[in-house]
């Protein structure tokens, strides 16, 4: 088991696909990956989950993948996990596509000693979701339930690969999915049925929603025994019933709808071991991270005891 002080607690590199001089991020001088190392561990992170949207893993050359590597280990930086976000692997037109993504991911992050490659189902954003000021307040795209034998078929192909290199899956719950909501997420492990398979319990991304939902402590009590990895993020939240409006803005995990004092101490309590990955959407993003983190280790460190 971990202590409160070396629990993995990664940053997640949210720092766009592309330099200050439009330059993508895989084809950039290590310089400009430096300078965002560099940012993060300023802020005192020894972890980081190097998404997708910063940097494609799995498309960089070898010689370029080394850079990276030994670049990592020189500013003594660890990759526990490795999250990927809109590769569905089994979008209509893309799908195959994104399933060689995440095998060749898979590979990659065994080379990092990454324990964790996170997947889930959602898409392209849609016009309307990019020009809103939150994307989460426009719909987005729904699953079909046609494709969900498709779905498990693939991620247990995923799996198996993961298993022969020591990496688990982890899946990201996200709205109108084939795990939107808690009971389907736990349905779906349980019939994908492989050891290192488990869930993303981010139940951020659906408390945010300007729709009815269950309360959030409700939703983890679901599926906090079945998760393996943890985008751990807070909202603001209100309702009104007279009226039929919601209100939903990102904030420090101390301050939101959700009780993580509460939360994260029933998830020890379960044997939760996991990493978790701070996440944050709006204003200095990766400064709430490190509150955010901070917060983690000061009840993980009551919880331990």
């Amino acid at each position: 088991m971990y202590t409160a002080e070396n629990w993995p607690i990664a940053a997640k590199m949210n720092f766009g696909n592309r330099t200050h001089d439009g330059v993508k991020m895989n084809d950039a001088d290590i310089s400009e990956w430096r300078e965002c190392f560099q940012q993060i561990v300023d802020l005192g992170f020894t972890a980081y989950d190097p998404i997708d949207d910063w940097i494609e893993l799995a498309n960089l050359s070898e010689t370029r993948f080394a850079e990276f590597k030994n670049l990592a280990q020189e500013m003594d930086l660890e990759c526990p996990a490795i999250s990927i976000g809109r590769r569905s692997i089994v979008d209509v037109e893309n799908g195959e596509r994104n399933l060689d993504f995440v095998h060749r991911t898979i590979e990659r992050a065994a080379e990092l000693g990454a324990e964790i490659v996170d997947i889930g189902f959602m898409q392209a954003l849609t016009p309307a979701q990019e020009k809103a000021l939150w994307f989460w307040l426009e719909p987005g795209h729904v699953d079909d339930p046609e494709l969900r034998g498709l779905a498990i078929e693939r991620v247990r192909e995923l799996a198996d690969h993961g298993a022969s290199l020591g990496v688990s899956l982890s899946l990201e719950m996200y709205e109108d999915t084939f795990i939107g909501t808690p009971d389907e997420a736990v349905h779906f492990v349980e019939d994908v049925d492989r050891a290192n398979v488990g869930l993303n319990p981010d139940i951020g991304n659906l408390v945010r929603l300007h729709r009815p939902m269950p309360r959030g402590e409700e939703m983890y009590s679901r599926v906090l025994p079945y998760s393996n990895f943890w985008h751990i993020k807070n909202y603001l939240r209100d309702e009104d019933p007279a009226t039929g409006s919601y209100m939903s803005a990102p904030i420090p995990l101390k301050f939101g709808i959700i009780n993580y004092r509460t939360v994260i101490r029933e998830a020890v309590r379960l044997g939760y071991s996991g990493v978790f990955q701070v996440e944050h959407y709006g204003s200095d993003w990766l400064g709430v991270g490190a509150m955010n983190r901070d917060y983690i280790r000061e009840v993980l460190s009551s919880a331990l005891r």
